[in-house]
This record gives structure tokens, C-alpha cells and sequence, in this order.
């Protein structure tokens, strides 16, 4: 459902809103939740300090997609099929080599945080020059696109909540801060409509994943001391207010803009 959510949203509304919205904690609370639910909720907050961690290793993802995107694009000239493929293999292994470095250090919840924050600062700072694409021609929503949506992030969750079981918390949690959502979003929005409109995605998810961030840090610091539901109740609350805090300060830049005509 998040995937078939946020790919409506790319085509209704924008691909802008679309990868800010990307960040919202979808997957990452799916498989935090059930390593809590099957595993405990000490393990899956204990996780969650490593969650925090490899969102730099997802950042690494969405970066390697485009820039191999971009690559195959302008020198290579593949079909727009080859270059979604080539761009998810090549997003994916960046992700697992990033991962596996950070599962190999130890990290309290603040340095964590750290860590993040300055990926999110660098890696957005290397996106920002993508520019804007809209979805003109919009596809009719099928019963086979949607069940393609739903079948792939199932199997990505069932993939990550399964190997959760048999590693360690650190191997646990970066794996959780997987795009679960992100990435069949990505590759559906590629195939359907171009990789300019996935690019936009990959632009302003940097924006977005302050949200993931905060949840990731309530939900090692709550699960606990609160309990699995409640603890995932306060933290998706809490990340909610930064996607509206977000949408607040970004419609004021745009007003000031225009106030001032700005670029």
C-alpha cells in the first residue's frame, strides 16, 4: 500500500512531493515493528541505534542509482529497462558494501544521529543540482501494476525481517534502514515514466528522511521503556510533526521567492 501511495502521489500530485514523502517511516517502522513483535523490543531498539546509522548507507543507494542512472543515460544510451535494471543492481551492492562497513563499528544513539545528519548534508548537498520533472502522461492504474507494487515491497520486508533473525542487532538494524519503500517506488516510476522523474525523487528524499531519523531515534530510546505499540504510536507522531514542520518552512521559501523573484 506505501508503494502504490507514494507512486499516486508522484503521478497526481509531484515527483518532488513524492521522494520528500519517501522518507516517511514505512518500511523501516514495518521491519523495526516485527523484529520487535518476533524477536523482543530491547532487540529491535538495540537495532534501531543501527537503523539510524545506515541511513547514510541508504543515502549511498539513492546516490549510486542516479549517478549510474545518469551515466548510463548520457554516455552509454541503453533502454530505459536496462538502465532501470543496471541502476538497482548497482544501488543495491553500494548499499549492502556501506552497510556492512558500518555494521563492523560500534555506535551510541548520538553518534548514530551524527553520522546521518552529516550524510544527509553531504549527499543532498550532491543531489540538489538534479533538476525538477513532472509527470505529464499519466498511466492508468492496472490491476497487474498494482499487484507488481505490492508483491515486490512484501518480498523486500520478508527478505529484511528474515535475515533480522539469524544475524546480530547490527547486521538487524542497518538492514532495517533499507529503502524498502524507496526503491520499487524508484524502479516503477523509472519504467513508467523516465529516469528524469525518478531523478526528482532521488533529489528531495534527502529532505524527507529527517523523518526516518527521528523515528529511528524514538523507537531506540521508547521500545524500552514504553513497549512496541506505543512506542511506534509516539514515533510515527513524532515524525509526522517533522514532515509538517518540513512543508511549513518549505511553503515559506517559496512565498519569500516569489515575494522577491528570486531563482
Amino acid at each position: 500500500m506505501a508503494v502504490l501511495g507514494l507512486s499516486l502521489v508522484a503521478e497526481h500530485v509531484s515527483p518532488k512531493v513524492a521522494g520528500i514523502l519517501s522518507g516517511y517511516p514505512l518500511g523501516t517502522a514495518i521491519a523495526l515493528f516485527y523484529i520487535g513483535l518476533e524477536i523482543s523490543p530491547e532487540f529491535a531498539a538495540s537495532s534501531a541505534i543501527y537503523t539510524l546509522a545506515g541511513f547514510s548507507a541508504s543515502l549511498v543507494l539513492v546516490c549510486s542509482y542516479y549517478y549510474t542512472s545518469a551515466l548510463l543515460q548520457l554516455r552509454v544510451k541503453v533502454t530505459n529497462g536496462l538502465n532501470c535494471f543496471l541502476s538497482t543492481i548497482a544501488a543495491v551492492s553500494s548499499f549492502l558494501i556501506a552497510a556492512y562497513l558500518i555494521s563492523l563499528f560500534s555506535f551510541t544513539l548520538n553518534i548514530s544521529f551524527i553520522l546521518s545528519l552529516l550524510a544527509v548534508l553531504v549527499f543532498g548537498g550532491l543531489l540538489s543540482k538534479i533538476r525538477d520533472a513532472e509527470v505529464d502522461d499519466k498511466l492508468p492504474t492496472t490491476f497487474k501494476i498494482t499487484l507488481f507494487r505490492a508483491v515486490t515491497a512484501a518480498l523486500i520486508v520478508l527478505i529484511v525481517t528474515g535475515i533480522a533473525r539469524v544475524v546480530n542487532e547490527n547486521w538487524a538494524g542497518v538492514l532495517s534502514a533499507f529503502p524498502i519503500t524507496l526503491l520499487p517506488f524508484l524502479m516503477i516510476i523509472h519504467l513508467s515514466y523516465g529516469s528524469a522523474k525518478a531523478h526528482t525523487i532521488i533529489k528531495h528524499y534527502p529532505f524527507g528522511l529527517g523523518a526516518l531519523m527521528i523515528y529511528a531515534a524514538s523507537i531506540a530510546y521508547l521500545y524500552p521503556k514504553i513497549g512496541l505499540i506505543a512506542g511506534t504510536v509516539v514515533s510515527f507522531i513524532l515524525a509526522t510533526l517533522y514532515l509538517l514542520l518540513l512543508a511549513s518552512v518549505q511553503h515559506y521559501i517559496r512565498a519569500y521567492r516569489r515575494r522577491n523573484a528570486l531563482p
